[in-house]
């Protein structure tokens, strides 16, 4: 479980408020009902009318990779790779059947069930890099739908600020609705802006890495396979899956990678 997303956004939130505070600022101040609903339903509205249903639901699926990744533990796939490897050497593919529920990652048991079923390797290495790129297109499509909402928030906000000057003028003659008006329209703009730059935007951006991490962990199964395939030894595909396991530290500890699949 990575709590770093949360410790962020109470940082940022906090260090706002209590800036606000510091100036003499309320709390209550920022609490507007009307201007949520402008901003918040608008900007939600516009966001799903520009995505499928599809992406929507992906979108869903990906909010609770915020706080556990799923990302694959590397070291653990290097070490099942190597480990198959030197079996597939010493005893032929059909050896690997009986240690495919050993084997952790699904991508990686997967892959060595089609071998172990007769499958080519060429067909094999083909069917991991669709998958591979349709997880990444469908991934980062879920994932910039928060940028979208990101990009609509402050002009969402701005509209809230002119309705709400809108109502002032309109009641220029009644001085005890001038507040309110005006708050709306303040705090409108502020709503736009701080949910798209501090939530909206860094969320997509976050999520997109954590489908850049799946993609990289499947790259890393492809890689493998085509070594296993190839006849190469533990040592030689240890060479080649070193870029991979370079970057392994990000990952260390997350070991839910069924969640992702």
């Amino acid at each position: 479980m990575d709590l770093t997303a949360i410790f962020a956004i109470c940082l940022s939130m906090g260090m706002i408020l209590g800036g606000n505070a510091l100036e003499g600022g309320h709390l209550s101040s920022l609490m507007q009902p009307t201007a949520a609903m402008i901003v918040f339903g608008g900007t939600i509205g516009a966001t799903w009318l520009g995505a499928t249903t599809a992406e929507v639901k992906g979108l869903f699926k990906l909010l609770k990779r915020i706080i556990r990744p799923g990302l694959a533990d590397r070291a653990k796939l290097l070490e099942d790779i190597l480990r198959i490897t030197t079996i597939v050497r010493r005893d032929g593919m059909l050896a690997v059947e009986s240690q495919l529920t050993t084997v952790q990652d699904p991508t990686l048991r997967k892959a060595l069930q089609m071998l172990v079923d007769g499958n080519a390797g060429e067909d094999v290495k083909n069917i991991l890099e669709m998958e591979m790129d349709m997880l990444e297109h469908h991934g980062n499509a879920s994932a910039k739908l928060l940028e979208s909402a990101g990009g609509y928030a402050p002009t969402v906000g701005i509209l809230g600020a002119v309705l709400g000057l809108i109502h002032v003028m309109q009641n220029l003659s009644d001085p005890s609705k001038l507040g309110t008006g005006i708050a709306v329209a303040f705090v409108a703009t502020i709503y736009g802006v701080g949910v798209a730059n501090l939530f909206f935007l860094p969320l997509g951006g976050r999520l997109k890495k954590i489908v850049g991490g799946d993609t990289e962990d499947r790259a890393m199964v492809v890689a493998g396979i085509n070594g296993i395939v190839a006849g190469a030894n533990a040592r030689q595909i240890g060479e080649i899956l070193a870029p991979f396991t370079h970057h392994a530290g990000e990952h260390e500890g997350t070991t839910d990678k069924e969640q992702a699949a």
